[in-house]
């Protein structure tokens, strides 16, 4: 049986013959391995590639978001609620609002601040500054807070306007969504006139839809134009999983630029009417009746003026039924709010009316309920 072969050289002797050779042979494999291993390792950064100046609408929207960011406030509340066995428990909720003046006044959404105990409002980076509800409108889903400790250097957000708005636009929503503080979101303005439901069997007209993405938090933040001026309050969505589904509606700033003032000096907005009070929307929708049905007509009022007859519950007699406002078909109480708020205070409005068979026309001036 012949032995293992040793390791040989290149001239075909054992490397044990050469005792001197296998040192330097070990020494140098083992300087070889750093080398080898870093070869393996290592890899230098990547150069990078000059990307230029942004481009034109690019630096428009970077400058759009700077200029008004500043501008949105991040509010947060606390509310008291009853708890499960009785006793006292506190919430809290946020959501988006917007610098309304130099003197510290902020609006927002009025489902935001609704019953809230405490309400604090954080600008850009500083500190949450506390505030108190100086006016709420239920009715337009709006609310002025004023700051109790006011920044140097406010910034209000630039005014717009809701009337000239077309479809197809493009907008820019801020606010803080899930939390998530000073978000910016792009869309279009994807219908005009929508109408939004909000309190006391009433809805705002007028009501701006968009697809840019408005989530829980969103509430009460402004909705841009491409020159950075407010035009509407994003206020709602519409979706079947909470989150945004391309469709969110926002209340023109038009109305709020009517609402907020009053607000502010009165504390409460004006609601406009004829000086009826209507039966409940259920009742008239169960007896299958199509039109406001008036269930009282005040005295001095331009309904009474007009001749307008409520329903007699002894005879039965339905009196008399609105079914129209200036040309335009009315069948629930909501749409003949918004028709009224469309119209505006102190103007006159053209009603439709039906007792029995017979339709007539009435005019009727439109005034401020609460005084």
């Amino acid at each position: 049986m012949n032995p293992i072969a040793s390791p040989t050289t290149l001239t075909g002797q054992p490397l044990s013959r050469f005792p001197g050779l296998r040192t330097a042979a070990a020494l140098l494999a083992l300087a070889l391995l750093p080398t080898l291993a870093s070869a393996r390792e290592e890899a230098a950064p990547r150069a990078v590639t000059p990307r230029g100046g942004l481009l034109a609408d690019e630096q428009a929207v970077v400058g759009l978001f700077e200029q008004s960011s500043p501008s949105v406030a991040y509010i947060t509340t606390e509310t008291v609620q009853r708890g499960v066995f009785g006793g006292a428990e506190v919430s809290q909720g946020a959501g988006s609002g917007f610098v309304w003046d130099a003197t510290g006044h902020v609006v927002t959404n009025f489902h935001v601040v609704k019953g809230a105990r405490r309400v604090f409002v954080q600008l850009d980076a500083g500190k949450p500054i506390d505030a108190e509800v100086v006016g709420g409108a239920p009715e337009y889903d709006l609310a002025v807070l004023r700051l109790k400790s006011v920044p140097k250097n406010l910034r209000p957000v630039p005014l717009g306007s809701s009337r000239d708005l077309r479809i197809g636009q493009t907008v820019y929503a801020i606010g803080n969504p899930f939390g998530l503080q000073r978000t910016l979101t792009k869309g279009l303005v994807s219908a005009l006139d929508r109408e939004l439901p909000t309190a006391n069997f009433r809805e705002v007209a007028g009501v701006i839809q968009t697809d840019a993405a408005i989530n829980p938090g969103n509430s009460g933040g402004p909705l841009l134009d491409s020159a950075g001026r407010l035009i509407g309050v994003n206020s709602a969505i519409r979706s079947t999983s909470g989150s945004s589904s391309g469709i969110g509606f926002a209340i023109p700033v038009d109305l709020v630029n009517r609402v907020v003032p009053s607000l502010i000096n009165r504390g409460q907005a004006p609601l406009p009417g004829i000086g009826v009070t209507p039966i409940s929307p259920d009742q008239v929708a169960r007896a299958g009746i199509s039109g406001v049905v008036l269930g009282a007509v005040g005295r001095g009022t331009p309904a009474a003026a007009a001749g307008l007859q409520p329903y007699n519950p002894q005879t039965g007699d339905l009196g008399d039924v609105i079914v129209g406002v200036n040309g335009r078909t009315v069948q629930t109480l909501s749409s003949f709010v918004s028709e009224l708020e469309r119209a505006g205070i102190d103007s006159t409005v053209e009603l439709t009316v039906r007792r029995g068979d017979k339709e007539r026309r009435v005019r009727v001036k439109v005034i401020d309920l609460r005084g």
